[in-house]
C-alpha cells in the first residue's frame, strides 16, 4: 500500500472536489498551500501514479506601473478629449492641456493619440483642436482591456477577442503593459488517485509537529504522525558564495603569497609620472594621446613634491641619458605633462611607485593585481576596464632564464596551460623584453601580456643598482583560460544560471 502525505491526501481531495482537473493557481487558492507545496506534492503523487501534471505556455498580460495609473483612471488623451469638450469644443492645446491637467511630457502623446482616434482635428498654425463629433467618444478596445486588467491582474492573451489582442498589442508599445510567457500546470486526477481521495476523506489526521498543548491533553495517542519522505523532490536553493572571478583572484593572491611575494597597492588615478614618464615612456610617445588613456578632467595636476628627487634624475635620463649610458630622448622634459592625473593604463606604475620608494630589500618579490582602464573597443577579448597581475623581482644574481621560468609557471599553474611560447618584443622600459603566449585545447594560442628586465633608465633613477625582472599579464584572460570560458566579457556577466553553475576552484 502505497503511504501519502497529509498535504499529498489534501491535494487528491480537493482535485477530486473541484472535478478531477484544476491549475497549480486555483489548487493555491483553494487549498490554502504555497505554489511551491502543491508542485511538491504534485510531483510525489504524479510518482505515484495518482495524477498527471500537463504544462501549457501562454502569453500572459499585465500592467505596467504606469498602466496601473491609467487602469485606475483614465487615458491621457481621454482627459485631453474630455477638456477639448468643455471649453466648447475648439480650443487652444496648451488651454485644453491646462485644463485637463495634463503634465507636458504627456501633451504631446495625447495630441497624438487623439488625432490618430479621430477624435479631434489639429490645426497647426493656431495650435488649436476641434472635435470631430458633438459627445464624448465611446470607450475603446485598449481602454476596455485596462478596465478588465484593473480588476484581474492579469489576463491570457488567447482568451481575448481579436480587437482586445490588438488592443493589448497597442497598449504594450505605449508600455502599459507587459505580454510575458508563462508556463501553466494543470493536474489531472486518474482512477487511482480517485481512489485514493475517498480513503484520504476517511483517514486519520496527520501531524507533522509535537507541540505542548498535543502532549498535555493526550491527543497524540488519537492522531498520527506525518512520515517524511527525505528523497522528496524540493525546490531547488542557491546559497550565497564568493563571485568565482574574485574567488580565482583570492586563489592567485594566496598563492603568491606563499611563495614569498609582498603585495603592492596604490591608488587608481595616477600622475603621468608613474603611469609614464618613470618607465621610460617619452613624453610624446602615442601610448598617451587620449585615445588610449582616460584624462581625469577636474583636478587635471597631481603633486609631486615628495618624489622631487626621483622627478629631476628622470628629467635629465629623458633629455640626455644622465647617468645610464643612454642618449635619453632627446626632447625637453614638461613637469606640467608630467603631474598629469589619469586612469592608470598599466599596472606598471605600482611597481615604478614600490622602486621609487624604496621600501623593499634585496633580493625581493613583489605583487599586484591592478584595476586598469583603456579606451579599448570592447569584444571576446577586450574591455575596456580590466585587470593586470604585475610582479617584479628584486635580486642581484637575475637573468632572462629566471624570468621565462616564472612565465611558465604562472600560465600552467594558474591557467591550467598545457604549453608556452615566448617571443621578442620591444617596451620602452625593459630590455630584453619577452611576450607570453599559452595554449590549451579548445582555446588556441592566447597572448597574456609582456615582460622582460627593466632598463637603467628605469632603475638607475628610481635609485636601484641592481637587476629587477617584471611582467604584466592579463589575469582576466588567465581566468578565461582556467575556468573554460571564451569571451571575457563573461566574466563580468549577469547570468544567474552561469553564476550559481560555476564551481568555486
Amino acid at each position: 500500500m502505497v503511504e501519502l502525505r497529509l498535504q499529498e491526501k489534501q491535494l487528491l481531495s480537493a482535485l477530486d472536489t473541484i472535478g478531477g482537473s484544476a491549475s497549480v493557481e486555483k489548487l493555491v487558492e483553494s487549498c490554502g498551500f504555497s505554489d511551491a507545496a502543491v508542485m511538491r506534492s504534485a510531483l510525489s503523487l504524479q510518482e505515484k501514479n495518482f495524477l498527471t501534471i500537463q504544462a501549457a505556455t501562454r502569453n500572459i498580460i499585465k500592467l505596467t506601473t504606469e498602466g496601473q495609473s491609467y487602469a485606475k483612471t483614465v487615458l491621457p488623451e481621454r482627459k485631453l478629449i474630455q477638456a477639448v469638450i468643455g471649453l466648447g469644443g475648439t480650443t487652444n492645446l496648451d488651454k485644453a492641456a491646462r485644463q485637463a491637467n495634463l503634465e507636458r511630457q504627456f501633451v504631446q502623446i495625447a495630441q497624438g493619440w487623439i488625432i490618430r482616434k479621430k477624435w479631434a482635428a489639429y490645426d497647426s498654425k493656431n495650435n488649436t483642436l476641434t472635435i470631430l463629433q458633438d459627445k464624448i467618444p465611446v470607450e475603446g478596445c485598449d481602454e476596455t482591456l485596462l478596465k478588465y486588467l484593473r480588476e484581474r491582474e492579469q489576463i491570457a492573451l488567447d482568451d481575448l477577442s481579436k480587437e482586445l489582442k490588438d488592443a493589448a498589442e497597442q497598449l504594450k508599445k505605449r508600455k502599459l503593459v507587459t505580454i510575458e510567457l508563462k508556463t501553466t500546470r494543470v493536474l489531472r486526477i486518474n482512477e487511482e488517485g480517485k481512489k485514493a481521495a475517498v480513503k484520504a476523506m476517511i483517514a486519520t489526521p496527520e501531524i507533522s509537529k509535537l507541540t505542548p498543548e498535543i502532549i498535555i491533553t493526550g491527543k497524540w495517542r488519537q492522531t498520527k504522525f506525518q512520515k517524511y519522505n527525505i528523497e522528496a523532490p524540493v525546490a531547488k536553493t542557491w546559497p550565497g558564495k564568493k563571485h568565482p572571478y574574485l574567488s580565482f583572484l583570492d586563489d592567485v593572491r594566496s598563492k603568491l603569497v606563499q611563495l614569498g611575494f609582498q603585495e603592492m597597492i596604490g591608488t587608481q588615478v595616477e600622475t603621468s609620472f608613474f603611469n609614464f614618464d618613470a618607465l621610460n615612456e617619452p613624453q610624446d610617445h602615442p601610448a598617451r594621446e587620449p585615445t588610449d588613456v582616460f584624462y581625469i578632467k577636474d583636478p587635471k595636476y597631481g603633486s609631486l613634491e615628495t618624489h622631487a628627487r626621483a622627478v629631476e634624475q628622470v628629467k635629465q635620463t629623458h633629455e640626455n641619458g644622465w647617468i645610464t649610458g643612454s642618449t635619453g630622448w632627446g626632447t625637453k622634459y614638461s613637469l606640467e605633462v608630467a603631474q598629469r592625473l589619469i586612469l592608470r593604463s598599466q599596472g606598471t606604475c605600482l611597481s615604478a611607485r614600490t622602486l621609487a620608494s624604496s621600501r623593499y630589500g634585496v633580493p625581493s618579490r613583489h605583487f599586484a593585481i591592478a584595476r586598469v582602464y583603456r579606451p579599448e573597443i570592447t569584444d571576446r577579448t577586450h574591455l575596456s576596464e580590466f585587470n593586470q597581475i604585475e610582479g617584479i623581482i628584486i635580486d642581484e644574481t637575475l637573468t632572462l632564464r629566471d624570468l621565462l621560468g616564472v612565465l611558465g609557471k604562472f600560465a600552467m599553474e594558474i591557467a591550467g596551460a598545457e604549453k608556452v611560447r615566448f617571443k621578442p618584443d620591444y617596451f620602452p622600459f625593459t630590455e630584453p623584453s619577452v611576450e607570453l603566449s599559452a595554449y590549451k585545447e579548445g582555446y588556441g594560442w592566447i597572448e597574456f601580456g609582456g615582460s622582460g628586465i627593466f632598463r637603467p633608465e628605469v632603475t638607475e633613477p628610481l635609485g636601484v643598482k641592481v637587476p629587477v625582472i617584471a611582467w604584466g599579464l592579463g589575469i582576466d584572460r588567465l581566468f578565461m583560460m582556467h575556468s573554460g570560458i571564451n569571451d571575457i566579457r563573461m566574466i563580468f556577466s549577469q547570468d544567474l544560471d552561469w553564476l550559481r553553475k560555476k564551481q568555486v576552484t
